[in-house]
């Protein structure tokens, strides 16, 4: 889209009725074949100058100047509110439940390595991995599901007898006070999918033992000792997340195994990752593209001195406090079938949505923008020791649905923004906005700062970064406009751009650099130090630094209708 629009209505016009329009204005017209038929006439200019652009150094490639920045949240939903030891209580209690956590130790110890054992006995000679498991190796991993309640137990969620183990109509009874648990799972023929919020690892021990899933997992769980071996036995759908195939493939096997009722049913995580349980995050679609029923689950760990979530908090640390507590609680509830509806085609957006909004409403949390990618962002302005983390969190979820920008994309403008070096209030003035993108005051500069600042306070957060450079990295125009600069820059010939042709391209917009300042911005475009910014150089530089397009406005403007491209721009008078 030229621009983030406040009103994400598709019938909502961009340009409203009493806004003045005395500049004709630009219709972008994607064509898919080559075979389309051609435009007699010339349209003109692809990049328009205007009044705009004394004051937005965009406008030529169609970004607006009021781009949407929600205001930020102050919530955390990864913060784990009791990650240090802390109070007389709790400290005594540590210490009287040592001698215990030593036997609990003992017994995790025991179970996994009998549960592992018996799961490669399970998964020995099985070569068909692409169908069911075969019934009596099925039979063998109940060993396994009982080991994943002693671990359980191990942990402080008490509460499994022999009896309730083999008749399950006594789940409910007294004996299962520790791990309380409303409603039931579904039959697997009525409700093929189960999805759940996610707060800890206990959560997947859980399902493991109540209903013996096939579960969405990393890609990376494979390889963690013990329980790579053990999701493989699970029939597990692997998945990363950030390639597109990856992602695709996940889909089409969680259809694939829905759609028979000899596999288990398939449980998903649609949050991504867990959260401290205090907000549901967004939830990736992969769960409901397929369009089978559904059955939400919600999981909560009810505490007073002690929070179960696994947050900022390290996986050693969380599983000493839990050996260290009398005891932990743990609720289930498996909430009301929802369904696609059949009266309309519903795209999965929609059906998450409203699933999404069964969990929070039985949970009574609300459902925040936050997605696993913001988890990503936290921890990598942790890595680089910020005062405050939390400040670099923007709902990406929100991010990625209206800007279709990538978590690896949103990590990398977050490196750059920290070589801003920001304050402890997450802020970063126009000096060190200029010394990362290799610039020096003036006009330009200015207006460039500018545009980021929609707030008008002379410092900038790193969402405003962020949705300003998404805003420009996304116009349909930009990548033309990458590719026509470079052209117009590299005019030996050669396929590459020579420092003096750099100085000289930007010389219309910054005039007066020298020669320091122009070695510094030749060398933040040559990406691979060779002194010379080939076109592979020129595109990944601006793909990073989408705000230095407005440094080749004036030559392309300036050779106007020399670049139309029919097949690209219609314009509309």
């Amino acid at each position: 889209m030229a621009a983030v629009a406040k009103d994400h209505s598709l019938s909502t016009p961009l340009l409203s009725s009493d806004q003045p329009q005395p500049q004709p204005h630009v219709i972008v017209t994607v064509q898919d074949g080559p075979d389309l038929p051609q435009p007699e006439t010339d349209p003109g200019p692809l990049f328009q100058s205007g009044d705009e652009n004394r004051r937005n150094p965009y406008a030529f490639i169609g970004a607006h100047d009021e781009f949407e920045v929600p205001g930020s949240s102050t919530i955390d939903p990864f913060r784990n509110h009791t990650p240090n030891v802390e109070g007389f209580y709790e400290c005594l209690k540590i210490l009287i439940c040592l001698p215990i956590a030593l036997l609990r130790l003992v017994l995790f110890g025991l179970s996994l390595t009998v549960g592992y054992l018996i799961t490669r006995l399970a998964l020995c000679g099985w070569k068909d991995r692409h169908n069911p498991m075969p019934k009596w190796r099925c039979l063998l991993m109940w060993v396994t599901r009982f080991c994943g309640r002693a671990i359980l137990f191990s942990f402080g969620y008490k509460a499994l007898n022999f009896i309730s183990f083999f008749m399950p109509q006594f789940l409910n009874s007294p004996s299962y006070h520790w791990i309380k648990r409303k409603g039931k799972p579904a039959p697997r023929e009525i409700a093929p999918i189960v999805v759940s919020n996610h707060v800890s690892y206990i959560d997947p021990i859980f399902f493991f033992y109540e209903i013996f899933p096939t579960i969405v997992s990393a890609d990376t769980h494979d390889s963690m000792p013990f329980v790579g071996t053990i999701i493989r036995a699970m029939q597990v759908i692997y998945v990363d997340r950030f390639s597109k195939p990856s992602r695709k493939h996940a889909v089409n096997e969680i259809k694939r195994k829905a759609s028979c009722n000899r596999f288990p049913r398939v449980l998903l995580f649609p949050e991504g990752t867990t959260s401290n349980g205090r907000v549901l995050l967004s939830f990736q679609i992969g769960a409901f593209i397929p369009g089978y029923p559904v059955q939400p689950v919600a999981v909560r760990y009810p505490y007073v001195h002690f929070d179960q979530s696994w947050g900022n908090i390290t996986l050693a640390m969380l599983m000493f406090r839990m050996f260290t507590q009398f005891h932990n609680f743990m609720e289930v509830e498996y909430l009301p079938l929802v369904y696609p509806n059949e009266n309309r085609k519903e795209n999965a957006v929609h059906f998450s949505q409203r699933t999404g909004r069964a969990i929070a409403s039985a949970l009574n949390v609300a459902q925040t923008a936050h997605s696993y990618g913001d988890f990503m962002l936290l921890a990598k302005a942790a890595e680089s020791k910020q005062e405050n983390p939390s400040l670099y969190m923007v709902e990406l979820g929100w991010v990625q649905s209206s800007l279709h920008l990538s978590v690896v994309e949103a990590l990398e403008f977050l490196e750059i923004f920290l070589s801003m070096n920001p304050d402890p209030s997450g802020l970063v003035e126009f000096r060190d906005f200029l010394r990362a993108l290799r610039l020096k005051p003036c006009g330009l500069s200015e207006k460039m700062f500018d545009f980021i600042d929609v707030q008008k306070m002379g410092k900038i957060t790193f969402k405003q970064f962020l949705l300003g450079s998404a805003n420009i990295l996304k116009q349909p125009l930009f990548w033309r406009a990458c590719d026509v600069s470079f052209g117009e820059c590299a005019i030996s010939g050669n396929d590459h751009i020579l420092k003096q042709e750099l100085q000289d391209a930007v010389s219309l917009s910054i005039p007066s650099l020298n020669t320091e300042e122009i070695h510094g911005l030749f060398s933040l475009f040559d990406v691979d130090n060779d002194d010379r910014v080939s076109r592979d150089d020129f595109i990944s530089c601006l793909r990073r630094h989408p705000l230095l397009i407005a440094l080749f406005a004036p030559k392309l403007l300036h050779r106007g209708s020399s670049i139309a491209d029919q097949n690209l721009v219609e314009e509309v008078l």
